[in-house]
């Protein structure tokens, strides 16, 4: 059996367990598996799931696997969402890809790199991993925008995201790259950031653009 037809029902579970469901027939009824009750067997040869009359729950293996897969998904779902701006039928769909191959470490350090999100883009909770109990849930992330940056902070653009593909080149030729450092100077009535020596004034379009990460502490 495909282990993606497996990783689907146990999913498929979770959220429903999300909604307060438990009911064998609910999940046969919800299930697009074209062998259903094939996969039933194999999840309770596998020792995923119990079935007690009517009703079916995931087990401690089973619920330990599930809570993985969501989490990778809705982290998956917030990255392309926050970060990369793509359009919702595009997100769910390598959302999708990337819950069945993330590794842990790999998973553990997009959440970092989001700021350990507490829910999807949905408003759905992301079940929380290791890394985010060392962490409050409303830790700012590793990497933001530049205008969410802090006035008189140190930081360095991790990277750029440009609506225009000619916008890098003239970013690029004032020392405004990837692993560029720089200071904060102002954000109103434009974005003024010091790289090296010198001063730049940016539109708050291109700001947005510009992905960075802290590095020292404020100088004002």
């Amino acid at each position: 059996m495909e282990r993606e037809r497996i990783d689907e029902a146990l999913e498929l579970l979770w959220l429903l367990d999300e909604e307060g469901h438990s009911e064998l027939e609910r999940f046969r009824l919800s299930s697009d598996d074209p062998a259903f009750e094939d996969l039933l067997d194999t999840l309770i040869q596998e020792g995923l799931i119990s079935i007690a009359g009517s009703t079916v729950r995931l087990s401690e293996r089973g619920r330990v696997l599930s809570k993985g897969l969501i989490r990778r998904h809705r982290l998956a779902e917030r990255l392309f969402t926050d970060v990369f701006e793509l359009k919702n039928d595009q997100v769910e769909t390598d959302a999708c890809m990337l819950e069945h191959i993330l590794s842990e470490q790999l998973t553990d350090s997009v959440c970092a790199f989001l700021g350990h999100p507490p829910t999807c883009p949905h408003g759905k909770p992301i079940p929380k991993g290791e890394c985010c109990k060392k962490y409050k849930a409303e830790i700012k992330p590793v990497v933001m925008r530049l205008p969410a940056f802090e006035v008189g902070a140190r930081g360095r653009i991790v990277f750029i995201i440009p609506s225009e593909a000619s916008r890098l080149n003239r970013l690029g030729s004032v020392g405004i790259a990837a692993g560029s450092g720089f200071k904060l100077i102002q954000k109103t009535p434009s974005f003024v950031i010091q790289v090296d020596e010198t001063t730049i004034a940016l539109d708050p379009d291109i700001a947005k653009e510009i992905f960075v990460k802290k590095t020292g502490n404020e100088t004002r």
